[in-house]
């Protein structure tokens, strides 16, 4: 199945203009704060109101409250695929935990998002594919150069730090404390 690369998403649905853009960008930003803080139900009128625009704008830039769950998803992806080229030149095990770290964060707009969003739609298959294509090289370098368990595939691991990041902790600190911990068990010995 051919996958439309995640930054087209994002970028066919971005306006031309510039004052259109900032709008777009401002309503993006302000809902992945109001979709991790406050989950799926998040307000849109609290969103728009984050993003100092009106409510008629958040609708001319996003007709229904699933394509705002898509473009946001989407845009989260992008993201963290860009991640991916950044650390590509760093040491295998350092490039690959930089890029897991950052998956991390991805994860809490994920789920508030993905409890809305069809797991089955075009855009969640192009960004599930986008993010693969993104982070397998990086697991495979790593692999390759034995810094990895060589009975793990690149899917076991991203289940296992989804796991591990999808509970609920207290702080950050403890989230960040469990998931070096189970990278710990990923290492090869």
């Amino acid at each position: 199945m051919a996958h439309t690369p995640v930054s087209e998403i994002v970028e066919a649905r971005r306006p031309r203009r510039a004052d259109a853009r900032r709008n777009y960008d401002a309503l993006l930003k302000a809902a992945r704060e109001a979709f991790a803080e406050q989950g799926a139900e998040a307000s849109l009128e609290d969103i728009a109101r984050r993003a100092g625009v009106g409510i008629g704008t958040l609708y001319r830039n996003f007709p229904t409250r699933v394509q705002l769950f898509e473009v946001v998803y989407a845009d989260e992806v992008d993201a963290l695929c860009k991640v991916a080229d950044e650390v590509a030149d760093e040491p295998p095990w350092q490039a690959l935990t930089i890029w897991l770290r950052r998956f991390v964060e991805y994860m809490v707009t994920k789920r508030a998002i993905r409890e809305a969003m069809d797991g089955e739609s075009d855009v969640f298959v192009s960004c599930r594919a986008s993010m693969y294509e993104a982070g397998g090289p990086l697991f495979a370098r790593a692999q390759e150069a034995r810094e990895i368990r060589p009975d793990m595939s690149f899917d076991d691991l991203i289940r296992m730090v989804a796991g591990v990041t999808g509970a609920s902790y207290p702080t950050t600190e403890q989230r960040d404390r469990v998931l070096e911990i189970a990278l710990d068990g990923v290492r090869a010995r």
